[in-house]
């Protein structure tokens, strides 16, 4: 069972979530896959073992083989390609913008004149270890890079299917979010009683809608705001799992890297029925 946990905004909790999850099972591989800014290590400390560099595949052009013909620019869905063509008796130039490249390889396969080939441009690191009895796996994207998905997707190919699977997911609603959370069976959606929270949470539920995927909300730092995100899920549906109250001591142990179920381990059971919530509803 792969389960991820998202929120539609930054800072609601949600590697609280999937750390405490995790420690709270057995048999688990935890995936951190927000790679920009992945922290999921920092409460897991797991003994590193293998390093390995991610790449994306992007187009080269041979220009002596290139005419400049525009076929490359008209197939990008990405824009990442853009063509002069020829003039005043100049040969045309194709340029490339490794950074708008999706690897998609369809400038190279539909080349007329086959003059385009791919080479690998290095994106930054998957990294697997070992907490514990947890299997940890996260990516690292490299300083200045901006396509994060091809990482998720490699991140995720070391998805074991012996284990229950727990994906910490980047934040917000766009292509990392979809990346990470589309092979999940259930998607736990973080959020907080405020404005702020319920707004990203309407968009986070949306996203989940089209892709088709079960869902349930934790609300953390419960005793706060208002009771809009709970009538919220009420009015259309959605199960509340658990819930949170915003407590001195737990920013006190997160602010330290300690998680929450190994400073108030009555918090394990709450983790655990809330698994089997999941696990029953999925049955």
């Amino acid at each position: 069972m792969i389960i991820s946990v998202a929120s539609g905004k930054g800072g609601t909790g949600k590697t609280t979530i999937a750390v405490n999850l995790a420690l709270s099972l057995s048999n688990i591989q935890l995936l951190d896959c927000d790679v920009e800014e992945p922290n999921a290590h920092i409460f897991l400390k797991p003994k590193i073992k293998e390093k390995i560099p991610a790449f994306i595949p992007i187009p080269e052009v041979d220009e002596t083989k290139c005419n400049a013909c525009g076929k490359c620019r008209e197939v990008c869905a990405y824009h990442a390609i853009a063509v002069i063509p020829p003039a005043d008796g100049e040969k045309g130039k194709v340029l490339i913008f490794p950074h708008l490249c999706h690897g998609c390889g369809a400038c190279s396969l539909l080349c007329p004149q086959k003059a385009i080939k791919e080479v690998n441009k290095e994106i930054g690191l998957v990294e697997s270890g070992d907490s514990g009895d947890i299997k940890f796996v996260h990516g690292r994207l490299n300083v200045g890079e901006i396509m994060a998905p091809p990482l998720i997707r490699q991140v995720q190919e070391r998805i074991d299917p012996s284990r229950t699977v727990i994906i910490d997911a980047p934040p917000g609603t766009s292509c990392p979010v979809i990346a990470a959370v589309k092979k999940s069976d259930y998607c736990i959606l973080v959020t907080e009683p405020t404005p702020f929270g319920l707004n990203d949470l309407i968009l986070a539920v949306e996203v989940l809608k089209k892709l088709n995927i079960p869902f349930g909300v934790v609300v953390n730092r419960s005793d706060i705001g208002d009771d809009k995100v709970d009538n919220y899920c009420r009015d259309n549906g959605i199960p509340i799992l658990m819930r949170i109250p915003f407590d001195r001591e737990i920013a006190l142990l997160y602010s330290r890297g300690i998680p929450m179920v190994q400073g108030k381990p009555e918090y394990k059971e709450k983790f655990r029925a809330m698994f089997n919530i999941i696990r029953k509803g999925r049955s």
